[in-house]
């Protein structure tokens, strides 16, 4: 909730009489979010920070829901956007609303429903005290796990009550859970097919009549409070799911996706990622593209998905083996370079699920993929550019020698000063943005790259971490293999 974390100092009316004077209008949580979501479409904002690549699929569907006032449930594989999307619904509540001053459920002074407030009430009249809560105070989550029982979401006795001397038939002596404590704000269960089928029944009642049971006796409340929830279709069947009562109550059942442009899915890793040290946006872009191939690999487990979060997690890794290169060979500015890719496979592979049957070649498809996507990244931005001049110049000359602790200024100086050479390089950073020489560095990296893929020189890379590439080629290394 972090878009809804700055706001203006609350109201300074402090009873029910103020309030009623300031002619406050009371709302319930639904009509609050149609009224400002309405808001927000009508004046062009946007309702929907942070969220990339829904716009014309998911997002439209979510609009009409919350309009209709429906209970919500998003379907997804993981690392869609799934609770990132729920989060912001706190975004549409009104940024202060008016609350029963300690009241145990955040009530609103016109409509206490604990018999606690309710006697407040009618003993204090204009004189009830009355506090006032953020939006961002009014979201809640629980991730759903197995041993979640029904006292945390609904409710239980609570002994320390009863032994204060009140009875168990007094409905006083109830500890209430998260649902009835997000009375007039949002919940949202992550995970609910991992809730067990007896806790799930359990939300029944709360979601249709809008009542609580506890322990054999009904506490009549009438609880304002929008039910969402996440789950991942595959759970249905290796975990659990969702009961088909539970799926009645649900106003709404939303289907989220990975995004569908390579421009989303970049925007995600950018908007998302904590990098360390800079990372120039055709690696970025090469991670994005890597993502989307591993899935779409049939030697890769599709039902479980390749999450949002392993691109982000790449870049991340990405940016800390340059910041690692930095620190050894004293660079001053720490920017990523191709050679860099290659700690992605090593460290994240387990991040992926492979169908059975691939065992052992998972370094090899995925290495493959990497290769593929950056032959892709070097057709989009060196495409039609002549590097003659830069082959002719390994030809003749020593090898360009890289690694992950080789530092930028050696890559460049390996070049000699060749003007036609030193031209080609302008010109690949130039078409690459590269403006310093740790990034002409990462930009002349991604042309040899390029040139060994389509097999106009050679690479070779030791037991050190370093590459070297010339004009002799080892074709045991060329893409045709995987």
């Amino acid at each position: 909730m972090d878009h809804v974390a700055d706001s203006t100092n609350p109201p300074t009316i402090r009873t029910l009489g103020e309030l009623r004077a300031s002619d406050h209008v009371e709302r319930d949580v639904r009509d609050e979010i149609r009224h400002n979501l309405l808001d927000a479409l009508r004046t062009g904002d946007d309702p929907w920070p942070g969220v990339v690549g829904f716009d014309d699929t998911v997002i439209p569907q979510l609009e009409r829901a919350l309009i209709a006032g429906h209970d919500v449930v998003m379907l997804g594989e993981r690392g869609q956007g799934k609770t990132r999307l729920l989060r912001t619904l706190v975004g549409l509540l009104d940024e202060w609303t008016p609350v029963i001053d300690g009241s145990e459920l955040d009530e609103h002074p016109y409509s206490p429903i604990l018999p606690e407030s309710v006697r407040r009430a009618d003993e204090l009249g204009d004189d009830l005290p009355v506090a006032w809560r953020h939006r961002s105070d009014r979201y809640r989550e629980k991730l759903a796990t197995p041993d979640t029982s029904v006292a945390d979401l609904v409710g239980d006795i609570d002994p320390m009550k009863v032994a204060a001397g009140r009875t168990l038939g007094d409905p006083e002596t109830i500890h209430f859970g998260l649902i009835p404590r997000s009375h007039r704000g949002i919940i949202a269960i992550n995970e609910l097919p991992d809730l067990a089928e007896r806790i799930q029944v359990s939300m029944l009642n709360v979601m249709e009549e809008r009542d609580v049971q506890v322990r054999g006796y009904s506490l009549r409340l009438p609880l304002d409070v929008l039910v969402t929830a996440s789950a991942n279709p595959e759970d249905y069947t290796n975990r659990g799911r969702i009961i088909t009562p539970l799926k009645d109550r649900f106003g709404a059942e939303i289907r989220t996706h990975y995004p569908l442009d390579l421009d989303d899915e970049i925007d995600v890793v950018e908007q998302e990622a904590d990098l360390v040290a800079s990372v120039p946006t055709h690696l970025i872009e090469t991670l994005a593209r890597f993502t989307r191939y591993a899935r779409e690999h049939p030697s890769i487990d599709q039902r479980s998905g390749v999450s949002a979060r392993f691109s982000i997690a790449a870049a991340e890794t990405v940016a800390a083996a340059a910041l690692h290169r930095a620190a050894v060979t004293g660079e001053e500015l720490a920017v990523a370079r191709p050679v860099d890719l290659q700690s992605v496979i090593e460290v994240l592979r387990g991040k992926i699920e492979f169908e059975s049957g691939e065992e052992g070649r998972e370094l090899e498809i995925l290495d493959y993929l990497l290769r593929k996507s950056v032959a892709d990244v070097v057709r989009a931005h060196l495409g039609g550019l002549d590097m003659r001049p830069l082959v002719t110049a390994l030809e003749a000359g020593t090898p360009i020698l890289t690694g992950d602790r080789v530092p930028a200024v050696d890559v460049l100086g390996a070049l000699g000063d060749d003007e036609s050479v030193l031209t080609v390089l302008d010109e690949v950073a130039a078409r690459l943005d590269a403006d310093d020489d740790a990034e002409r560095a990462s930009a002349l990296e991604l042309a040899l790259e390029g040139l060994f893929l389509a097999r106009r020189i050679g690479k070779d890379a030791d037991e050190h971490g370093r590459t070297s590439y010339s004009v002799e080629r080892d074709d045991e290394l060329e893409t045709d293999g995987a």
